[in-house]
């Protein structure tokens, strides 16, 4: 097999080249940026020059604490917000589960996937200030979160709104929503290891720790926020034409799209193929030349059942058959093309489709 294609971006997406430019421009200023000397000074005058272009990037008026990633910049959030109540959403992601959140009231979603706003403004009337965390689009469907009617309905209530963003692009208008934003360099082009944790104001959170104005402990990672900083810089790519195109071909062969009514990212999709199991479909592909997954990012290996197909009403055996196919900056129509005929080369093999 002479080249492969890779079709799983919303797990991790490949450095780009201005990226890998940025982690070797990192390394070159080694020093402690917290050392008072003059390597010290300059290499904290990169990551201050980073952290200033990663809030531009995004439209941010407030803080930019530097993380490994947005799971832990979700950790920080959901542990350490002065608020002491938390709400969440029945299809956030893993990290949200891991940082204790799994104590928390959960509101419901529909079939399509989107947030029950009536039960969301149900279970904050006459409560105490709360934070609430949403998924602005889902990592495992694509979901995409109505996030402009969420925050009025969260900020009417006197609460704190937390957006996962991991997986939407910069051009989205945080700052006009959020109170909080979770954000993953490797989701978009920079290196794996850094993050962020967008804030609108510091007195959100309870400090802990000596680095990152004191809401984080450890040395910072200058290499990997100045990858991130310079993949920000690149224009983002376009994929809604090509999701619709693969939409169209899979549903015309037999197969089920996830949400296929719903508002989705348009790189990021989920699709059902009856009576073959995910783990053959995976094989299959991988074996025909194609990397894509099932399940959210960080679970795309453990081939568990899907909690967030679960809170759409699916059920589990039908949720065992459903893989995610995710585009990314390089992915073009010939990828495209090339994925709809091993597709439906694996129906075909089940004996259950027609081409």
């Amino acid at each position: 097999m002479a080249a492969r294609i890779y079709l799983d971006h919303a797990a991790t997406t490949p450095t780009t080249a201005a990226a890998r430019a940025g982690v070797e421009r990192g390394f070159a200023l080694w020093a402690n940026p917290s050392s008072p000397h003059r390597e010290g000074r300059a290499a904290r005058a990169a990551l201050e020059e980073a952290r200033a272009a990663i809030g531009a990037a995004h439209g941010w008026v407030g803080e930019v604490l530097l993380t490994s990633g947005a799971s832990e910049s979700l950790a920080i959030a959901l542990g350490r917000t002065t608020v002491s109540r938390r709400l969440i959403t029945a299809v956030e992601h893993d990290a949200v589960m891991r940082a204790g959140a799994e104590a928390s009231a959960v509101i419901p979603v529909g079939a399509d996937g989107i947030v029950d706003r009536d039960a969301l403004q149900a279970a904050l009337a006459g409560a105490e200030p709360t934070l609430v965390c949403v998924q602005w689009a889902n990592s495992e469907t694509g979901v995409r979160q109505p996030i402009a009617e969420i925050a009025a309905i969260v900020h009417s209530a006197g609460g704190w709104l937390l957006v996962d963003a991991a997986q939407m692009p910069a051009s989205v208008a945080l700052a006009d929503h959020a109170d909080l934003v979770a954000l993953s360099a490797h989701k978009r082009g920079g290196p794996p290891g850094v993050g962020a944790l967008l804030v609108r104001d510091l007195a959100m959170l309870s400090p802990s720790g000596g680095q990152e104005r004191g809401y984080r402990p450890g040395t910072e990672n200058l290499p990997g926020v100045l990858g991130y900083a310079a993949a920000l810089a690149e224009e983002e790519p376009q994929h809604a034409a090509l999701r619709a195109h693969l939409d169209d071909a899979i549903r015309r062969s037999g197969g089920e799209i996830v949400a296929d009514a719903s508002p989705r990212h348009s790189a990021i999709a989920s699709y059902r193929l009856p009576g073959v199991a995910a783990a053959v479909q995976l094989i299959r592909l991988d074996a025909a030349g194609f990397s894509v997954s099932a399940g959210s990012a960080c679970s795309s290996g453990s081939m568990k059942p899907s909690h967030v197909l679960a809170a759409m009403g699916w059920d589990e055996a039908a949720g065992r058959e459903v893989i995610r196919v995710s585009f990314g900056r390089d992915t073009d129509a010939a990828d495209v093309d090339a994925f709809i005929a091993a597709w439906r080369a694996m129906a075909r093999a089940t004996r259950r489709f027609a081409a």
